[in-house]
């Protein structure tokens, strides 16, 4: 009788996934250099970027949380909307749409807070579909 032992301890390599967007606390790859001028807009912050402003962090933070207060309450008159019944169906998706596209805005308005200006227009960009949402649930 012949036995076949099986050797368990080879692990089999594993494969990584490509690199997205780097987190500032995970160690880089080497890549290819980019060119002179070109740094990606949205990006989270490495580990060597200078800290944003506090002036600048407050104000867009206390920006930010007055949009999610008014997403909440859209979101409450919408679910009082929806159980008292009378509104069209699609009236919760387009609410459900309009603040994702508001919430999309104010994360890359966070993911570009090394820039001058260009987390400021993202956070008034959010402001936008946020009324567009306002101004749908206070008609329904």
């Amino acid at each position: 009788m012949t036995t076949t032992d099986v050797d368990h301890t080879t692990a089999t390599p594993e494969a990584t996934a490509p690199e997205v967007v780097p987190f500032g606390w995970e160690p880089a790859r080497p890549a290819a250099p980019l060119p002179a001028g070109d740094e990606a807009l949205f990006r989270f912050p490495a580990a060597d970027d200078p800290a944003p402003g506090t002036r600048r962090l407050l104000g867009m933070s206390i920006y930010a949380s007055l949009l999610g207060l008014a997403g909440v309450g859209v979101g409450v008159r919408g679910l009082l909307s929806q159980i008292g019944g009378g509104v069209p169906g699609w009236y919760t998706w387009v609410l459900a749409f309009l603040g994702m596209v508001s919430v999309a805005l104010a994360v890359g308005a966070f993911l570009s807070i090394h820039r001058r200006m260009l987390p400021w227009i993202l956070l008034i960009a959010a402001a936008v579909p946020l009324i567009a949402d306002i101004m749908l649930a206070v008609a329904y």
